[in-house]
């Protein structure tokens, strides 16, 4: 199976290089591409002199565009697995090969790294929780499917849900909304236990203000989604 680990990447010149060879190092069996976000710092050219492989983008995406440039890439080089990790060293490759191996054996649609099921390693701040509990529990009102860590960036997609991303991907915060989607298309949905670390360096773009805009802007992102199916449903059935 070709397997492609997807790094989305701005301003993380503190932590590229220690990401790339800890993927390197620890899941070895995976190619990777580093998507980077029209950065403002050195992180290119950090890229360019270690020679990894590296797609520039001449624009700012935000971390929506910059993910489903990844899953193009994906999508056009035939990859039958792709996964996020983030370039700020939080996601821990050792993990990698195992939830490749889960996902083919329980035939799962999207896999997602979950800090919760086993409540080990970094848990987040205070503020993050609230919100991830909060669209746990939203998430599970409309779909009846309990996702732990629904914001979690560490998820695997098989080939059918690399061509949907490669087409429509949420932009902003895409994490709980591109789940929901994934769910409502009747995919199999899973997750696994893994142990995430701190932030290596640099800085979170989410601070207690945008985590509330964050939450509002995603929830009423679901819900337009949920309203635009019902209507096509309504549109079908005349």
């Amino acid at each position: 199976m070709k397997k492609l680990i997807i790094i989305p990447a701005y301003n993380e010149s503190a932590n590229i290089e220690n990401t790339v060879k800890d993927i390197v190092n620890n899941a070895p069996d995976f190619d990777y591409v580093i998507i980077n976000d029209c950065s403002t710092d050195n992180t290119l050219e950090i890229c360019e002199r270690n020679g990894f492989n590296v797609v520039n983008l001449p624009l700012n995406l935000g971390i929506g565009g910059a993910v489903q440039t990844g899953y193009r890439y994906a999508y056009n080089n035939g990859y039958d697995i792709a996964v996020q990790v983030d370039g700020d060293g939080q996601h821990d490759p050792a993990f990698l090969t195992k939830m490749a191996e889960v996902m083919v054996a329980e035939k799962a649609d999207m896999l997602i790294g979950s800090r919760f099921l086993e409540k080990e390693g970094f848990q987040s701040s205070r503020v993050r929780r609230m919100g991830i509990t909060y669209f746990t529990w939203l998430i599970k009102l409309f779909t009846r499917k309990k996702i732990t860590d629904p914001t979690s960036g560490l998820r695997m997609i098989n080939s059918d849900i690399i061509e949907i991303f490669a087409e429509s991907y949420p932009r902003g915060y895409p994490e709980p909304e591109s789940v929901v989607h994934v769910i409502r298309l009747g995919k199999n949905v899973r997750e696994i236990p893994v142990i995430m670390r701190e932030r290596q360096g640099g800085k979170s773009s989410i601070r207690f203000f945008s985590s509330i805009y964050y939450m509002i802007k995603v929830t009423v992102a679901i819900l337009t989604e949920l309203m635009r199916k019902i209507d096509r449903k309504k549109e079908a059935a005349k």
